[in-house]
């Protein structure tokens, strides 16, 4: 068996001086995926912004391809692509100016006009390239935050309620994405309270992890 690209072990966050999970331990090889499930309130995003690097965990060792993450430091972020519930769009640019402007921004330097447009096509914006952000719907803010994904080439994708005002078409075209990503070597932490089908995902279900903290 491989060694995983991305592995966590024994980590417990907290939220002020309260401890909402811990000994959370799990690892992701190339092409897997992992959808993190439980109730509100019990850390998921926490855990999340743990991994990513814009939370800092209470305990526990992340490592990326062996490495600490906190090591690696921007090589580990240069391999992460994060979908928090801000959209994180600029709402005075157009569809395309937000594609372009987050590759230029995320080391997608040699991004070009027709990788903005086949981004934008594949989330089924293609007609709305050159819609300001503020005059679209809270559906297609998230779907132009999930084609900005597709412009940068990052390995490891943590998403945070990624099918937030999806409809049923948008949905499966997310999820078609993902498993893409996945065949192509990627890997996908995903928190979702919204039903999806992705063959070959394993839950994971913090409660257990919450309730042997109480």
């Amino acid at each position: 068996m491989t060694e995983p690209l991305f592995a966590v072990r024994a980590l417990s966050c907290a939220r002020g001086d309260r401890v909402l999970f811990g000994g959370v331990s799990f690892e992701l090889r190339a092409g897997e995926a992992l959808h993190i499930r439980g109730p509100n309130g019990y850390g998921k995003t926490t855990m999340l912004r743990a991994l990513s690097g814009l939370g800092r965990p209470l305990r526990g060792d992340i490592r990326w391809r062996g490495e600490r993450v906190r090591d690696l430091g921007d090589e580990f972020y240069a391999e992460l692509a994060y979908l928090g519930h801000l959209n994180g769009l600029r709402e005075e640019l157009t569809a395309a100016e937000n594609v372009w402007t987050y590759a230029r921004t995320h080391g997608g330097a040699d991004c070009d006009g027709k990788q903005v447009d086949a981004a934008l096509a594949r989330v089924g914006l293609a007609a709305a390239a050159e819609r300001p952000a503020r005059h679209m719907s809270q559906g297609q803010k998230r779907r132009l935050a999930l084609a900005c994904l597709l412009v940068v080439n990052r390995p490891l994708w943590l998403l945070d309620e990624p099918f937030t005002a999806l409809d049923v078409g948008s949905v499966e075209t997310l999820v078609n994405l993902i498993e893409e990503h996945l065949r192509e070597g990627g890997l996908a932490l995903i928190i979702s309270h919204q039903a999806f089908d992705l063959p070959g995902i394993r839950n994971f279900d913090l409660e257990h992890f919450v309730r042997s903290r109480r």
